[in-house]
């Protein structure tokens, strides 16, 4: 049987420091701070809800970052 692979570890940063941030500073910043997935998204988008790791987030409103969470 193969072993189960080690997920990556995540970035020690917190999600919260995104929100009120321009968008493109905001991805800029993710990719900076170890976030190797960085995906933005309108209000209300519909997503999958599969974790995983290294992934960052941004709910964008208006060119700001208003909600940011892992996976």
């Amino acid at each position: 049987m193969a072993p189960i692979p080690t997920p990556p570890a995540e970035p020690q940063d917190s999600p919260d420091r995104y929100v009120g941030l321009a968008a493109e500073d905001a991805e800029r910043q993710a990719r900076e701070h170890g976030w190797s997935t960085v995906r933005s998204l309108p209000p209300g988008a519909m997503i999958t809800m599969e974790y995983l790791a290294g992934r960052l987030n941004l709910e964008v409103r208006e060119g700001v970052v208003t909600r940011s969470w892992k996976g």
